[in-house]
């Protein structure tokens, strides 16, 4: 099963701040092609991910499946994980053909693009061609995920609250005799690190890349930007979060494990996790996980991972918006391109296929509904939470006969963040938020890797912050967040 089970929901995001100008193509109904010939019509399907080896050759049993069912192929394009925000970006304001895109709150941004009319408003398709997404999904991903009271994108059903884990190498654990036992804070972790790096050279003690950021607590406006409340707020106060001392904190403390050589010293630029994970050449990282996730992980790399909590379970704007596959508002298939999501949200057979590649290849089915890897899947080893509904993928050997009722458990014990529901509206401070990002991607990820001192590199990056114009931004927030806050 997937390779970045492991990273259900990384946390990256990149604000758009550039306009998209964006027109719709003329849209073809049923399953002719541009010449009226009765062939099935090519879906293009981008999505994010190390691009896989196999992925053609299983696009291809997928085809052949798809075309049966309902009139069409497709054509699957995998973008890199650093890769993916930035080359979405410049193919919708070019007009690229496609039809089907991941977007989320942290990669290629749901929310902006929206707005921007990179999607197309899917309510009247929805309704006609996926009936079953409607039946299957859980009300509050459709509702968590409107935007200005629209839907423009079908949300992954999945774990719907967001909680955050340290997660460990256990075949190391094991043989250092070390313990999850009182590890949550970001401090704790030092003596099971300093382990690591006094005997394990060359292995990562606190895997990091570049998306990294270390968890405080508190809810993001938007992510991976310095504009948060309190998770315990009670006057809604937006503030920066880089002028909190939470954040002060675990920047110094990042500092300091970068300069004890337990963090990678590329962290800052390290585009994915994928090399270590693969090799094993890691120690300890952290996910958000989900129910039974340690099997997840532990299938997708070969050997046991296991995690222990470093925050409360919360149902976050970015959680419910975390993984969604959107239609283009160019797709020139837009009525195929919802027949085809409501396949792979409703038909196990599909989204197995999807998932972890052609059965007798890729994995063999112990049982009606469970499945091992086979060799093969090293070739086709796909991030199981960005391609559609979870809950119909098979079952690892080690799981429980019951984890998806467990999954639902989760979900409706999950309490809500303090922002859940609002959607910043950009729109008044574009120039300002631009240059905001601009700043962002000078210092954010230095400084969360705890590549550079804070000492001396937060006071910059606060001063430039402020240059830019985040003052600014951080008023209209607040406006927003007062005006909508008055409305509950």
């Amino acid at each position: 099963m997937g390779n970045l089970k492991k990273r259900m929901l990384p946390m990256t995001a990149v604000v758009l701040a550039t306009s998209l100008v964006l027109g719709a193509c003329g849209k073809s109904e049923g399953n002719e092609s541009a010449s009226g010939s009765e062939k099935p019509v090519e879906l293009i399907w981008y999505t994010i991910g190390t691009p896989q080896k196999d992925v053609n050759r299983v696009m291809e049993e997928v085809s052949k499946y798809t075309a049966e069912k309902i009139g069409v192929t497709v054509k699957m394009n995998m973008i890199d994980w650093g890769d993916y925000t930035q080359k979405l970006q410049v193919m919708t304001a070019s007009g690229e053909p496609m039809d089907i895109m991941f977007t989320s709150s942290w990669a290629f941004d749901y929310v902006q693009n929206a707005r921007k009319g990179a999607f197309l408003e899917i309510g009247s398709l929805l309704d006609e061609y996926g009936k079953g997404i409607k039946d299957t999904l859980d009300p509050a991903f459709l509702e968590g995920s409107k935007v200005d009271g629209k839907n423009y994108g079908i949300p992954a059903n999945k774990e719907l609250p967001a909680q955050e884990v340290w997660r460990f190498n256990k075949n190391l654990l094991d043989k250092y005799n070390l313990s999850m036992d009182g590890v949550y804070t970001l401090e704790s972790l030092e003596p099971l690190l300093k382990t690591i790096k006094d005997n394990e050279p060359g292995t990562a003690a606190l895997a990091v890349d570049k998306n990294y950021k270390p968890y405080v607590p508190y809810d993001f406006i938007i992510e991976n930007m310095p504009f948060a409340v309190k998770l315990d707020t009670t006057d809604y106060k937006v503030i920066n979060i880089l002028e909190t001392p939470e954040m002060k904190q675990a920047l110094t403390t990042m500092h300091k494990y970068y300069n004890a050589g337990f963090i990678p010293t590329e962290a800052a630029t390290l585009d994915s996790l994928t090399d270590m994970q693969t090799t094993g050449k890691w120690f300890s990282d952290k996910a958000t996980t989900q129910p039974f996730a340690d099997n997840l992980w532990s299938q997708s790399y070969g050997y046991p991972v296991v995690s222990t909590p470093q925050s409360e379970s919360l149902i976050y704007n970015w959680s419910v918006m975390g993984s969604m596959q959107a239609i283009s508002a160019n797709s020139e298939y837009p009525e195929k391109a919802m027949e085809f999501l409501n396949l792979l949200n409703t038909d196990p057979v599909l989204r197995n296929m999807v998932d972890s590649g052609i059965e007798g290849v890729h994995f063999k089915k112990t049982g009606d509904n469970v499945m091992e890897n086979l060799d093969e899947s090293k070739n086709y080893d796909m991030p199981t939470f960005s391609l559609g509904n979870v809950m119909l993928t098979y079952l690892n050997p080690t799981d429980p006969e019951n984890k998806w009722e467990e999954f639902k458990t989760f979900n409706e014990q999950g309490k809500e963040a303090p922002l859940l529901g609002f959607n910043f509206d950009p729109s008044k401070v574009t120039t300002e938020l631009a240059a905001v990002s601009n700043v962002k991607e000078e210092y954010w990820s230095a400084l969360m890797t705890g590549t550079v001192n804070p000492d001396v590199q937060l006071t910059k990056a606060i001063e430039k912050f402020k240059a830019a114009g985040l003052d600014t931004v951080l008023a209209e927030i607040q406006r927003q967040v007062d005006e909508w806050k008055a409305t509950r």
